[in-house]
């Protein structure tokens, strides 16, 4: 099984509700480089939506996703492309 990448910045969305962790995903995805991973950790449901749209339409590669007594978890990638 291949691990995650090492994350390089954890994003801690809990409590916020969208468009928040979006946002906040976002955020730390400006000052990242390619190849670097972000953990996003956020409690609001809408955010399995927003992320995968999120990766689906930035091409970055969602290599975990997790979610564990309402808490979602997810480690993204950034892509260059």
């Amino acid at each position: 099984m291949n691990e995650p990448p090492a994350v390089k910045v954890v994003v801690d969305a809990r409590g916020l509700v969208c468009p928040m962790p979006l946002i906040k995903l976002r955020q730390a995805f400006m000052v990242l480089e390619v190849g670097d991973s972000v953990r996003l950790l956020a409690t609001d449901p809408q955010a399995v939506a927003d992320v995968n749209e999120f990766c689906l339409a930035g091409g970055h590669d969602l290599v975990e996703q997790r979610e564990e007594a309402g808490l979602y978890s997810f480690v993204v990638t950034k892509d260059g492309t």
